[in-house]
């Protein structure tokens, strides 16, 4: 069985450090530090975020929103103009839509 070396303590900030003459005066009384732990980010730091992407979101579905209407719109004027037109307006396009000239 092979004996373990002690890991060496971290270096730099990672320790707690007590300077010299508070650890003599503390004696054989046991030393509690603790730390607090890092500042968490506010709520109020994700609000501009959040609303940046739920306009771009909100912005894109209107897009969509009108892209469909337009093209309903165009079907709908389409259908509606072959309607009226009738075989009277197809007769007329097919008689325009031949060459002049044989």
């Amino acid at each position: 069985m092979t004996r373990r070396t002690p890991h060496p303590p971290p270096t730099g900030g990672h320790l707690p450090h007590l300077p010299a003459e508070v650890y003599r005066q503390l004696g054989d009384r046991p030393v509690v530090i603790i730390h607090a732990p890092a500042p968490r980010r506010p709520a109020a730091a994700y609000a501009v975020p959040l609303a940046i992407g739920l306009a771009a979101g909100f912005g894109f579905i209107g897009l969509v929103a009108a892209g469909i209407a337009l093209f309903e719109f165009a079907a709908r004027t389409a259908a509606l103009l072959g309607t009226l037109a009738g075989p009277i307006g197809i007769g007329t396009f097919f008689q325009l839509a031949r060459p002049k000239h044989k």
